[in-house]
């Protein structure tokens, strides 16, 4: 926190103002941001060499290496990151968080994937794990060789960013948050770099129908109509897919990229869950690595965000909730109750853990589908190129006579109307393209008017924030942006530092493919857009859907020229790649790395925890039933302390659901919090809090005795100041389970 005279209750004048800047900040972006979108002990050995000493002439000489990790976090009292609604922090947990990383090497190149099962990659948090991986790897593993992805599930711990705006929308910096993160990450990479084994990689595509929809219909029509003919839909149903075996032909792990938000846990959620492409994963997952626990075993499936800025899985498509009409097709609003009463509801209503089901289900099995099928071997040289651009000052060639420029970042108004996927609470609609009044003047008064320099770039978007015209406490938007492709073979990786449209997706595919063939170098380049990589700036529309301004325009923060801007900055990292000329591109201006004490935190410490009178931790508050049948839900709660107070939760449980084998008189673990079969409901009351533990009990269920148990810590004072975490644990009755329901 940076220092400041103190005032009342000894707070500094920054930690006041930044409250009250908080409190206003809540009224205007509750629901705006709807689609914001290892230790020293743990030291490996030195690095292997990068030669593959088995591969035989006519043998693929690609070593290659897969890794999974735990990157939770604390479920409890963090917000949740996607949604902006400061009131939907975690309470618990749905399912485990995990990193999933992919090392290829040819013998002299190595190139890294990452996808992990959070919102987006911030600047801060790519910055943080290069420089643990400098720390155990020297020069191994670097900003140009490393790409980090998030799937963009929207139930992930938030408070890993470094500017203003999205610390405000976060409850500031949190460390042990971002700690989580960073340290699962490097771990999955950890893995990976001592998996590495020689082996092969196949390539499969296909499609993937009822499993996403356009949510701005209107925005896309707008793009020329001869461009929209070469396509038979508003969103990219292709799914992608990257088979990895070792030499005898044993599946490693399989990555994918698919273009649908991980949205279908509505804002009203406040488990931390992957969603629906971590879902998949999980399918798959348990499928190859059989007998062991959700998050562990050698198989590593990877569902990867794609251009799915405006894709949405709600594939019904938004209506009224008090009416059952449709929205307004142009500002998806409804006649009475405004945008907040107009939603999107997915495949089965407004059901949120079958929509999460369904979904992912479709994704899991489509991918099973293209794995069995993947016979295209990917051969070939690798290739990484990075640079760090300036955005906010990047002039375009539009055409042989004119030019355009990006700007400094802002926001239009429709930003704050949020989507149908969660829409804001106050009167914005998408597509404004004219200001309002009202909110200007708050606007003016609390923050300052944007420059007329800044509205002129911005037009036809009328400015809500311009963003890159505040720097306290310090700057709103990142100025300083990634752009990086990785090649394996092919395949060249696009990583998109935001939410590309569908059809920006399609210009980036078509405008690299280009550039790496018009060399001779490349042959039927795959191109495959890789969303929400290494910084996140909210979204890439087209020029033309920009000029409509619903939500994701209004978030195009660098202006109507963003998208050719990237066009042209990712032509010149292909052009250099397909000339082999990609270490002597400029890097470009490093961004900032602000100090901890710069940042600030909204969070306060977890106070004491304490219980009902005549209780202790742990205790059972509401007991089992003695016996249950498949598809019921058993259910247990105990008193409990606060989740954060479990410090460092990666690779350990709340819960796990455990079965008597009479033969060996032991309880066996069968589910952990990991399993999409429990649910760990954490419920605070002041300073008191319950832990309810579901157990949906699958089909699949053996008949025979169970029980629940929790496990925990809390906080109690010791002495007048200082303070001590105990640990505790709960476990529930015995039940019986039988796979038909009892006569009694």
């Amino acid at each position: 926190m940076a220092r400041g005279k103190t005032v009342c209750g000894g707070l500094s004048t920054l930690e006041v103002t930044l409250m009250v800047l908080f409190v206003v900040m809540t009224a205007v972006s509750v629901g705006l941001i709807s689609v914001m979108a290892v230790h020293w002990e743990d030291r490996l050995q030195e690095p292997e060499p990068t030669v593959n000493p088995t591969a035989g002439p006519h043998e693929n000489p690609y070593l290659i290496g897969v890794g999974r990790a735990d990157c939770t976090g604390p479920p409890g009292d963090v917000p949740l990151m996607g949604y902006a609604n400061l009131e939907q922090t975690a309470a618990g947990i749905h399912t485990r968080l995990f990193s999933r990383a992919f090392i290829v090497d040819n013998g002299s190149k190595r190139v890294v994937f990452v996808t992990a099962d959070i919102g987006m990659v911030s600047q801060r948090l790519r910055l943080e794990v290069l420089k643990e991986l400098e720390v155990k790897y020297g020069i191994l593993y670097r900003q140009d060789n490393v790409i980090l992805s998030g799937t963009h599930t929207h139930s992930g711990l938030g408070g890993y960013f470094q500017y203003t705006l999205f610390m405000i929308t976060s409850k500031g910096y949190i460390k042990p948050s971002i700690k989580a993160i960073v340290n699962g990450i490097v771990k999955s990479i950890d893995i990976a770099h001592r998996s590495i084994k020689p082996g092969r990689i196949y390539m499969s595509k296909g499609e993937l129908e009822e499993s996403n929809l356009n949510r701005s219909p209107h925005s896309y029509l707008n793009n020329p109509a001869e461009e929209r003919n070469k396509y038979k839909s508003n969103t990219d149903k292709q799914v992608t897919l990257l088979k990895f075996t070792d030499l005898d032909g044993d599946g490693m792990g399989m990555l994918s990229w698919f273009a649908v938000h991980a949205v279908s846990m509505n804002y009203t959620n406040q488990m931390v869950s992957s969603d629906n492409m971590g879902y998949a994963s999980y399918l798959l997952e348990q499928e190859k690595n059989i007998g062991f626990l959700p998050g562990e075993g050698p198989f590593v499936a990877a569902f990867a965000s794609s251009n799915l800025g405006d894709a949405s899985p709600n594939i019904r498509g938004p209506f009224c909730a008090n009416t059952g009409l449709p929205c307004d097709y142009l500002n998806s609003s409804c006649p009475i109750g405004g945008l907040k009463m107009c939603v999107a509801l997915g495949p089965a209503g407004s059901d949120m853990f079958n929509n999460t089901k369904i979904i992912g289900e479709n994704i899991f099995k489509r991918a099973k589908d293209l794995y069995g099928k993947a016979r295209q071997e990917v051969r070939g040289p690798l290739h990484a190129a990075h640079q760090w651009v300036n955005m906010t000052d990047v002039t375009v060639q539009l055409n042989s006579t004119h030019t355009g420029r990006t700007c400094k970042p802002a926001l239009g108004h429709s930003f704050a109307a949020g989507t149908t996927d969660g829409g804001g609470d106050l009167n914005f609609t998408q597509g404004a393209v004219e200001g309002d009044p009202f909110w200007d003047g708050i606007r003016d008064a609390l923050l300052g008017a944007p420059s007329n320099e800044t509205q002129d770039c911005h037009q036809p978007k009328p400015i809500l924030f311009s963003t890159g015209e505040m720097t306290w406490p310090l700057p709103w938007h990142p100025s300083i942006v990634d752009v990086q492709i990785i090649t394996i073979g092919p395949v060249a990786i696009v990583a998109i530092p935001g939410e590309m449209t569908t059809m920006s997706g399609r210009r980036i595919r078509e405008a690299v493919k280009q550039e790496l063939e018009a060399q001779g170098t490349f042959s039927n380049a795959e191109v495959v857009v890789a969303g929400l990589c290494n910084i996140y700036t909210h979204y890439i529309t087209t020029y033309e859907e920009y000029q409509i301004q619903r939500y994701e325009g209004a978030s195009t923060i660098y202006g109507p020229h963003t998208l050719s801007a990237y066009i042209q900055k990712f032509r010149g990292l292909a052009k250099a790649i397909a000339e082999g000329k990609e270490q002597e591109l400029p890097k470009g201006p490093e961004p900032p790395f602000f100090k901890d004490s710069q940042l600030f935190s909204l969070l306060p410490a977890a106070a004491v925890d304490k219980k009902p009178i005549n209780t202790t931790f742990g205790e059972v508050l509401e007991r089992v039933d003695s016996e249950y049948t498949v598809g019921d839900v058993a259910s247990v709660t105990f008193v409990a302390g606060n989740p954060r107070h479990s410090g460092d939760i990666r690779d350990k449980t709340f819960v796990t659901v455990e079965k008597y084998h009479n033969s060996t008189a032991h309880w066996d673990v069968v589910h952990t919090d990991a399993s999409w079969e429990t649910r760990f409901h954490w419920v605070k009351n002041g300073a008191e809090s319950n832990a309810t533990i579901e157990w949906h009990i699958p089909l699949s269920a053996q008949a025979g005795s169970y029980r629940i148990r929790h496990f925990g810590h809390y906080k109690q004072r010791k002495g007048f100041l200082e303070t001590v975490i105990m640990a505790y644990e709960g476990v529930s009755d015995v039940f019986r389970v039988s796979k038909i329901k009892s006569n009694y």
